[in-house]
């Protein structure tokens, strides 16, 4: 009989001692896992600060539609916003504004575009994504809000060139929502013609 040189283990045995220390061990490695998670992602540029609020401090006011240059083409015309919304789209606590934007016309019903607003502590607002581009030829009806983090609108539009511009005869439900980064855009129900 060969005899070991490792003394006796009388601990090997598990003790409810044993199971309570590992069972805390283990909550500690959890809970320090949950506190070292990457940060939330938010709609601002990519090297800028995001804006967010520390405790105790009042949210940034929603930016000023008013306050922008928008990328529309409108040979002289100024610009109209024709509706807006205001909400926290990227969780920081601040609010962003959605603008609806056209060139001023006399007549008919031009397209618009729809983009997102932000801001900094004391910066001007500045535009963080376009959401529908002018050259798509959609305007947005009156069914334009924030709900919960997410942009609601319908969008109108065209069946074909024939179709005057006064009147258009497409209705889209559509819905934006801030995910890994970018708006993703999302078709509603009761998407109909008009």
């Amino acid at each position: 009989m060969q005899i070991s040189d490792v003394p006796d283990l009388a601990h090997t045995r598990p003790h409810p001692m044993h199971w309570l220390a590992t069972a805390t061990a283990m909550a500690g490695v959890v809970a320090l896992a949950g506190l070292l998670q990457p940060g939330a992602a938010t709609a601002s540029q990519t090297g800028s600060e995001p804006a967010r609020t520390a405790a105790g401090e009042a949210p940034l006011p929603a930016p000023d539609p008013a306050a922008v240059d928008y990328p529309l083409e409108c040979g002289g015309a100024g610009t109209v916003v024709v509706r807006r919304a205001s909400g926290d789209l990227d969780g920081d606590r601040n609010p962003e504004t959605v603008a609806a934007v056209r060139c001023e016309a006399g007549s008919g019903t031009p397209p618009q575009g729809v983009y997102v607003l932000t801001r900094a502590a004391e910066a001007e607002p500045r535009i963080v994504a376009t959401l529908v581009d002018p050259k798509d030829k959609r305007s947005v009806g009156p069914d334009f809000e924030i709900r919960d983090g997410v942009i609601l609108a319908t969008l109108l539009g065209y069946s074909g060139p024939e179709v005057p511009s006064c009147c258009p005869d497409e209705e889209e439900r559509v819905s934006w929502q801030w995910e890994n980064g970018a708006f993703v855009r999302a078709e509603r129900p009761e998407a109909r013609s008009v």
